[in-house]
Formats: structure tokens, C-alpha cells, sequence
């Protein structure tokens, strides 16, 4: 028989765990689109893995709790402050995982430390976010008052037990107790025997992987990425040498009587392919986009190597992929030796800028600029009027059409030739169109629709003011997403799919090099499709991960991380890398990647594009850990 005290620990904790099953089902049943490819016992076998994250979160979060109930004092003003320490750490894993319902949409998994690291940024949208998804109050109303009203609390006969003569006698076995808790709250914590902690990548070890977010919860996720321990080294091959051929690296050649044009990026925020009407038979959104698309070189099977702002930068600036949980501008390799087109450009004579219309410093974009060698980063501060300007939306920055006008403006400020990247807000949750355009655009089906249409009127306005100014005709453009979001059509709504943007190189005065327009671009793929452009990639320190779009050459790849796996995308198949080191290959369709692998697939080409995956990754988390990506 149990003591008094560890009976009701128990039942306390038993109330937590029926609380989390109920999360999770809101968490499926919010998302059930993405996990539309699994079967009834497949999910149902995801909610029984679950049950081991959230013992070991339950327990992590509620250590300062477990500690205290060890104090064997039964009085009301104690039990009273007890339970006001288990409510208040358990309201906050109530509400990250009710917050996660709906941010799983943005970002493709559960939440992390970035509640930190863009803690400013959320602040500024507290009341905006707050307004929109206000309906996530009544679930938290609900399970946290369910919680509270179920809270055991001690009995008569409990508080008896301990004011008797009896407290005395079970002193060892008391004892034996506490040591038998700790120890079990240890094995809870690290989720079992095995030799190392449990670990999120754990979860997608089953079938399809993508369930792995259903058995995980957004306690775990969060408080294990708050230790952040650097990406565990990789193996795959003993040396850099027998490495190298794996790693397919491709340098751009000289090119003879390359311009010297500008180039400006146009980075679209939230601009996925699901919303434009030229990869989807004509029913989109973005009109202006779909024309343009037809007079520049338009890539239909390109990809972003993340699906959060924060991880587009790298990719397009620097050709670093996201393939770490953790966004490499606010980890610890932030100061990793690092070579971006600000600086490779800069060193050939080209004025280099960046311009993002929110608050300066948002998501580390003007650090991060600054890094990659950008001479001048424009933020809200130096918008005129910043936050008392009429343009300013009011929370995040200043609406696409007035913000791509002023781009325009100091464009044609800037010393030529010069290397221009804008990114855009608007189009970012939760999607607001100004006032003056109420009802002008199509509402579509999701938020995001309207604000979508709006964007597209926002760079027709920007070209359409670009093309009066001189440095127009000599300046080729690039327009890309920074990543995907809310999703309508099932043709997405897989792992490949959420990663799926468009890519337009687009040039008012100039034939662009021949370019296979079918090949697999991503958008890690640029810095090196810039340099080749102008001429200027010979000798230049470019990372191995991306391919110039004009190297005709190659079919092109794509990588990212998702759900504990890497992928490597190429014309024919893709490959997956699974968080116990196993290698899949699966057809590829375009953007839909099926929900299980080939079960016989050519040895050939798993060896081939499993080798490739394993040396892009070796080299990538190693060479952050070493500070040797350029080595």
C-alpha cells in the first residue's frame, strides 16, 4: 500500500495525462488534412506512442511541483499553494499546445524556443494574434477549468494519516518511496531504458513518419529545445575525401561577356504555389504573377528549404539550407565563418541592400544581413513615418504596396550596379488587406486568399513603377516565397507539397542563358545562380548544397529537413534519411510525395541519392559543429 502522499501525486498526474490525450485529439482533428494518408489503426497507434512524450514532458514541466510534493504537510494554506504551482506550470503547456493547432498550419511542426527567439516580433502582434484566434480561449477556458475542478486534493482520512501517531512508523519505507519516485521520474523524463534520452525525432520512427507530430506534444518539443544541445555529428563517411564525390558538388564555369545588370530579389512572404493559377490550371490568385511568369524563365518544380521566415534568409542569401531544428540566425553557429552575396558582390563593386518593412530587427534579418555581408539594411525605422505613417498596418510593418513603391524609390537612389533584396509582410498571418481594398480581391477559401491577391496587386504596382525608372531595363529579377502555408488543396497537403514555391527569373530587356525550366530548383540554389548570371561564380566561395539554374548540366536537387527526416529531392526520385539513419526512396510526382516508400526500389539509385543525402548532411552538421563549411 502506497502512501497517502504518492496516491494523490498519482491521481494528479493521471489528470494531466487524460488532459493531453484530449489535446491531441483537438491537435488531429484541427489537422487532420495533413494525416489524411493514415489509417484508423496507424493514428490510433500514434496516440499510444504519445503517451511516452507526455510522460516525460508532464514530468519536466512539473518538477518544481513533484519537489514540492514531497513536503509531507497536509494543511489547507499549503495544498492551497500547491495546487496554485501545478495550475499555473500546466496553463502553459495547456496553451502551447493549443496555440500549436493552428501554428502547425505555418510552420509544418510543433513549436520550439523560437517563442523566444522572436519574442519581440510576437509582442508587436500580441493583440492582432490574440483578436484573430480568439477561439482558442474556449478550449483553454474549458480544459483548464476541467483541471482545476478535478484537482484531488487530500481527504480527511489523508490529512489523519499524517497528524497520527503512524507518520512515524513507515519512515523507511517513506523513504524507499521518495528514492523509488525520483528514479522513476528520471526513466520517465528520459522516456525508457534505452541508451539515449528520448529525442523528437523519435516520434516519426513509424509509418507514414508524418504521424510523428501527432504523437508528440508541444510540451516536449518546447522545453527539450530550450537545452538546444549542437546537432549530433554524423559518420556516414570517414573522411572529407571519401566524402566528396558523394556530396555532387557543382561550381559554376566561366561565362564570356556576362552583363553587369542589377539584380533585385523580390522575397514574397507566404507566396506558395497551392495560391497562383499558372501551376494550377488557371484557378489562383495571383494574376499578375501568372503573366509575368510568362515572359521570364519560370521553374514549376522549385522548392524552399524551410517553411519558416526565419530560414529563408540563409538559404537565399547564403545557399544554407535549414537542416537544423533550430534557425541558424539565432543559434549558436550565428558566427560561423559564413560568405553571402552581399559580400561576394560587394567585393566586385556592386552597392548591396536589403529592405524588410517590419520593425528592425524582426527575426534577426538586419543581423543576419549584416553577416552576409549587406552594406545597408532598411527596416520600419527608416520608412518615413514608421509607426505613425498611414501605411503602418497597425502591428507588423507597412502593407506591400506602399512598401514595394518606396523599395522603387530608393532603387533608383542606389549607386549601379547594385544587388537589391526586398521581403514582404503582408501575406504573413494574419493576412490583412488595408482598408481602402476591402472586398476588391477574391476572399478564396482561407485568410490568406484575399491577402494573396492583394500582394500580386502590390508588385504589379511595383514593376509597373519600376519600369519608369532607368536602372529597370538593365536589372534582372528574381521572384521567390520565403515558404509555404495554410493549405486547401489535397495535391499539397503532403511532406513534399508544403514545401512547394514557385521560382521566376525575369528580365524586361535581355534573352537569360538557357535554362532547363523542368529541373528541381530550391532556393538555396540562388547565390550560385546569381554569380553565374553575372560572370562572377569562378573562385568564389559558394556552398556545395546548391546548383546554378543555368547548369544545364544537372537536373538539379532540393533538400530540407521535415518531421526528424532529410529529403533530397531530385527529377526521378526522393530520398529520405530517417532519424535512425535508415534511407527511403520514394517516386517522385511532382509535389506529391506518397505516404509510404517503394518497398523493392533500384539499389542503384538508393545507394546513389542515399550516399548524396548522407554526405549533404555529414557535411552540413558537421561542418557548423567544426566551423568548416568552407574547409
Amino acid at each position: 500500500m502506497i502512501s497517502p502522499l504518492l496516491r494523490l501525486l498519482l491521481r494528479r498526474l493521471l489528470l494531466l495525462m487524460g488532459a493531453y490525450v484530449l489535446l491531441r485529439l483537438g491537435f488531429y482533428v484541427a489537422n487532420q488534412a495533413v494525416f489524411r494518408e493514415a489509417t484508423t489503426g496507424q493514428v490510433l497507434m500514434a496516440f499510444w506512442h504519445g503517451f511516452r512524450y507526455d510522460i516525460s514532458a508532464l514530468l519536466l514541466l512539473n518538477l518544481p511541483f513533484l519537489l514540492l510534493s514531497l513536503v509531507p504537510a497536509f494543511s489547507f494554506r499549503w495544498q492551497g499553494f500547491l495546487r496554485g504551482v501545478y495550475l499555473t506550470l500546466n496553463a502553459c503547456g495547456i496553451a502551447l499546445n493549443l496555440i500549436d493547432t493552428q501554428y502547425f498550419k505555418f510552420i509544418g511542426r510543433r513549436t520550439s524556443n523560437e517563442l523566444f527567439t522572436i519574442t519581440d516580433d510576437i509582442e508587436r502582434q500580441a493583440g492582432q494574434l490574440v483578436g484573430h484566434y480568439w477561439f482558442l480561449l474556449i478550449p483553454f477556458a474549458v480544459l483548464f477549468g476541467l483541471v482545476w475542478y478535478f484537482y484531488p486534493m487530500p481527504t480527511a482520512d489523508d490529512a489523519a494519516y499524517y497528524q497520527s501517531g503512524r507518520r512515524r512508523k513507515p519512515i523507511l519505507r517513506t523513504a524507499l518511496e521518495i528514492v523509488v519516485l525520483a528514479g522513476l521520474t528520471i526513466l520517465g523524463i528520459r522516456g525508457g531504458f534505452q541508451l539515449k534520452p528520448l529525442r523528437t525525432g523519435h516520434a516519426f520512427m513509424q509509418t507514414p513518419p508524418i504521424l510523428g507530430h501527432v504523437a508528440l506534444n508541444s510540451t516536449f518539443t518546447f522545453l527539450k529545445s530550450l537545452r538546444a544541445d549542437a546537432p549530433e555529428r554524423r559518420t556516414y563517411f570517414p573522411s572529407m575525401a571519401a566524402l566528396r564525390p558523394a556530396l555532387a558538388i557543382r561550381q559554376p564555369g566561366p561565362r564570356p561577356g556576362a552583363p553587369r545588370d542589377n539584380v533585385v530579389v523580390l522575397l514574397i512572404e507566404s507566396f506558395a504555389s497551392e495560391y497562383n493559377g499558372i501551376e494550377n490550371g488557371g484557378k489562383g490568385y495571383t494574376p499578375f504573377f501568372d503573366s509575368l511568369a510568362t515572359k521570364g524563365l519560370f521553374f514549376r518544380q522549385h522548392y524552399a528549404n524551410g517553411r519558416r521566415s526565419i530560414e529563408a534568409l540563409p538559404a537565399v542569401l547564403a545557399g544554407l539550407p535549414a537542416l537544423t531544428e533550430n534557425s541558424f540566425i539565432t543559434s549558436n553557429f550565428q558566427t560561423d565563418e559564413l560568405h553571402g552575396l552581399g559580400e561576394l558582390l560587394g567585393r566586385n563593386g556592386y552597392a548591396t541592400s536589403v529592405f524588410h518593412g517590419a520593425q528592425n530587427g524582426t527575426m534577426g534579418f538586419n543581423t543576419f544581413a549584416g553577416i552576409t555581408g549587406i552594406q545597408q539594411y532598411y527596416g520600419l525605422d527608416e520608412y518615413p513615418g514608421s509607426t505613425k505613417s498611414p501605411d503602418f498596418d497597425g502591428h507588423w510593418g507597412i502593407f506591400d504596396e506602399p512598401y514595394l513603391q518606396y523599395f522603387a524609390r530608393q532603387l533608383g537612389q542606389q549607386r549601379q550596379p547594385f544587388f537589391s533584396t526586398v521581403f514582404t509582410l503582408t501575406s504573413h498571418e494574419p493576412f490583412p488587406v488595408p482598408a481602402q481594398y476591402k472586398n476588391r480581391f477574391s476572399a478564396g477559401e482561407l485568410p490568406i486568399h484575399a491577402s494573396i491577391g492583394y500582394t500580386d496587386f502590390a508588385l504589379r504596382q511595383f514593376f509597373k513603377a519600376a519600369a519608369s525608372q532607368p536602372w529597370y531595363k538593365n536589372t534582372l529579377f528574381i521572384v521567390l516565397a520565403d515558404h509555404t502555408s495554410q493549405t486547401l488543396r489535397p495535391e499539397y497537403q503532403n511532406t513534399l507539397g508544403s514545401y512547394k514555391t514557385p521560382l521566376l527569373l525575369f528580365h524586361p530587356s535581355r534573352p537569360l542563358p538557357t535554362a532547363n525550366v523542368d529541373r528541381i530548383t530550391q532556393q538555396a540554389d540562388i547565390p550560385a545562380s546569381v554569380l553565374d548570371y553575372l560572370g562572377l561564380a569562378a573562385n568564389q566561395p559558394l556552398l556545395p548544397f546548391g546548383y546554378s539554374v543555368f547548369d544545364t548540366g544537372t537536373t538539379g536537387r532540393a533538400l530540407f529537413l521535415s518531421g526528424g527526416s532529410y529529403f533530397l529531392v531530385h527529377h526521378d526520385y526522393v530520398a529520405e534519411l530517417t532519424v535512425d539513419n535508415k534511407v527511403r526512396l520514394y517516386p517522385y510526382q511532382k509535389h506529391a510525395l506518397p505516404a509510404t516508400p517503394l518497398p523493392a526500389p533500384d539499389p542503384q539509385k538508393l545507394r546513389q541519392y542515399g550516399d548524396e543525402l548522407k554526405a549533404c548532411v555529414q557535411f552540413y552538421l558537421n561542418g557548423l559543429a567544426d566551423n568548416a563549411l568552407y574547409k
